[in-house]
């Protein structure tokens, strides 16, 4: 046990990957089979990921969860900004610019209304919580978009690691709660064809919880969702640091 001790703590971001290999077929596993794909595998995921971290910190008394464990120190590694911020502009540089075409003026208008009220829902809600400064507000507007536009913003802008944890919480709830919702709301607006998708998909914004929704409420719907929440995700990590930071910065003051 000791020689495997030893070996998983020297390849330790090649062990991170594997866990996390697992994590991933464990989530999606009880995604399909326990949920029937109404709660992403993605977001079962999330959820099990914070449950181990904050396990792991309270055996640890540490504040990197798991990663304070010499033997799961590569998960610190593997979920840095470096590999995550990797991670997003090589999915951005997968995309192709003229699909957003095909959503026309609906598409692009519910993208930037989608992304604005979520900063200012998200900015509004931190202020309510004594949060007042820019950079908070910012950064927990930028999670009320997405759990990945939030830790982007907040690591660009130098928000400290406790409202980038909650900026983290407050997407993965907002994704959980449009997988959950959007079957129930579906009939209510008319999300029964690809232009309503594309429109909903940016106006909601996260694409694990788009994908999930719609899956529930329309599987032929999920593409076109999930194109326009997929652009979303990287115009509000471009928007983010910058106009909403100068904007909330213009009306709260430095």
């Amino acid at each position: 046990m000791e020689l495997i001790s030893d070996v998983l703590i020297k390849n330790g971001l090649l062990f991170a990957f594997v866990i996390v290999g697992a994590m991933m077929w464990i989530s999606y596993y009880a995604s399909h089979h326990l949920t029937r794909g109404r709660l992403h595998g993605s977001a079962v995921a999330i959820i099990l990921g914070l449950v181990l971290a904050y396990f792991g910190g309270l055996a640890t008394g540490g504040k990197k969860g798991l990663a304070d464990i010499e033997l799961f120190a590569g998960l610190g590694i593997m979920g840095g900004a470096m590999l995550r911020d990797f991670a997003i502009v090589s999915t951005a540089y997968g995309v192709d610019l003229g699909l957003i075409r095909r959503a026309g003026i609906t598409g692009v208008v519910s993208l930037f209304l989608g992304i604005v009220i979520s900063f200012l829902v998200g900015g509004l809600v931190a202020l309510m919580f004594g949060y007042g400064d820019a950079i908070s507000m910012t950064t927990l507007g930028a999670g009320a978009a997405t759990y990945i536009v939030g830790p982007v913003t907040g690591t660009a802008l130098g928000a400290s690691s406790e409202v980038i944890a909650l900026s983290v919480a407050a997407g993965l709830i907002k994704s959980v709660l449009v997988m959950i919702g959007t079957p129930f709301i579906a009939p209510l607006i008319g999300l029964n064809n690809p232009k309503t998708a594309m429109a909903y998909g940016g106006l909601m914004g996260t694409t694990s919880g788009v994908a999930g929704g719609l899956a529930a409420t329309d599987k032929r719907l999920v593409p076109y969702g999930a194109m326009t929440a997929t652009f979303y995700t990287g115009l509000g990590c471009l928007l983010g640091p910058s106009l909403m930071y100068f904007m909330f910065r213009a009306v709260m003051g430095g």
